[in-house]
């Protein structure tokens, strides 16, 4: 199998392990921002964490052929590193779409999802789920 084709399966497993995470993302956001009380941009970000943590668990179970890391801790503490980088472009995307142009809660939600799926896939499929040359790759599932 070649590579864009692994690449092109990866891709469209991601984007269907993204939606569970929005998911619970977008729900508990929902749940702490409208009825909890907690302040759109705090509620944001403990909901992409929680996100976060479904996407680390169905993504090194249904997404990525390959683990480069031996090590499930630090494994989910690089998921969890590269994720943030995702959660700087959703804290920011949520700052200026609620914030400032008044664009309701989970509208600006699906912006700053949408611009975070991106940056989430490349780094953590290029940092974390790749073949590695110097560390042979576990196969899926393991």
């Amino acid at each position: 199998m070649n590579l864009r084709t692994v690449f092109s399966r990866e891709l469209f497993r991601y984007g269907l392990v993204s939606v569970c995470a929005f998911a619970v993302d977008i729900s508990l956001l929902w749940l702490l921002a409208t009825r909890a009380g907690v302040h759109y941009l705090v509620a944001a970000t403990i909901s992409f964490l929680a996100g976060g943590v479904v996407a680390y668990l169905l993504s090194v179970r249904f997404v990525f052929d390959y683990r480069r890391v031996q090590t499930r801790s630090i494994e989910a503490t690089a998921f969890v590193a590269l994720g943030i980088a995702g959660l700087l472009v959703n804290t920011a995307v949520m700052a200026v779409a609620v914030g400032t142009m008044k664009i309701p809660l989970l509208v600006g939600k699906m912006a700053a999802a949408c611009a975070t799926f991106g940056v989430n896939f490349l780094l953590r499929k290029h940092l974390l789920f790749t073949r590695s040359r110097t560390n042979p790759a576990i196969p899926p599932g393991s």
